[in-house]
């Protein structure tokens, strides 16, 4: 892995780790440089915006993991065949969060759960984290993050919730816009409202799936 300049040694060695990793999660799939390509770019995504920059060789690894594991889907190098449905809004802050988080914990290992957003935040909404853990769903570990192209185009089913002509047209896709409320701003009795809103219609979703035969 060559070195970055502007990195700290420790940063270095986390991120030599992390593609330590991705390399023996990926053998056989990609090459080293492929890799290294992806992780580093992961890095300098988030690098401008981290609420907190030690865990940023971490986040990189993790977007990594969700970039590869697309792009082999959709270059046909590897795919177990769970549909893909990929959660979208604006800040990748508050309703595409509190949807994935709803999914994942629905859904099980029935299917893969994604989000992104046309602008990410710096971090999850604390009221939307809060409104969650009401539910027992933990999304305090997630962070904001971009969509990009190899995951639009991997995902079998794409929600957006309010990112308008912002958000990803791929023809071939099942898409769902749902008009549901940004949480930002709003106090935690309004953001319950929206959470429910959201499972209603997360469960509704997985419904549907579930009755599609693989």
């Amino acid at each position: 892995m060559s070195d970055k300049p502007d990195l700290s040694i420790d940063q270095l060695l986390a991120l030599r780790t992390a593609a330590a990793r991705l390399q023996e999660r990926f053998s056989g799939v990609f090459s080293t440089e492929t890799i290294e390509r992806f992780l580093y770019h992961s890095y300098d995504e988030f690098a401008s915006r981290a609420a907190v920059a030690q865990w940023l060789p971490l986040l990189a690894e993790r977007f990594a993991v969700q970039r590869l594991t697309a792009l082999a889907r959709v270059e046909g190098r590897g795919d177990d065949h769970r549909p893909i449905v990929l959660f979208l809004c604006v800040h990748n802050a508050g309703r595409s969060q509190m949807a994935l988080g709803f999914f994942e914990y629905l859904a099980g290992e029935m299917a893969i759960g994604w989000s992104g957003g046309s602008e990410p935040a710096s971090q999850i909404d604390p009221a939307a984290i809060e409104a969650m853990a009401e539910r027992g769903i933990d999304i305090s570990r997630e962070f904001p993050k971009p969509w990009t192209d190899e995951v639009v185009r991997a995902a079998d089913v794409i929600v957006t919730m309010g990112c308008g002509d912002a958000c990803p047209i791929f023809p071939g896709k099942r898409y769902e816009d749902w008009s549901v409320d940004d949480p930002a701003g709003l106090d935690l009795a309004d953001v319950r409202v929206v959470r429910d809103d959201i499972e209603r219609r997360v469960r509704t979703l997985i419904g549907e799936i579930a009755a599609v035969p693989s």
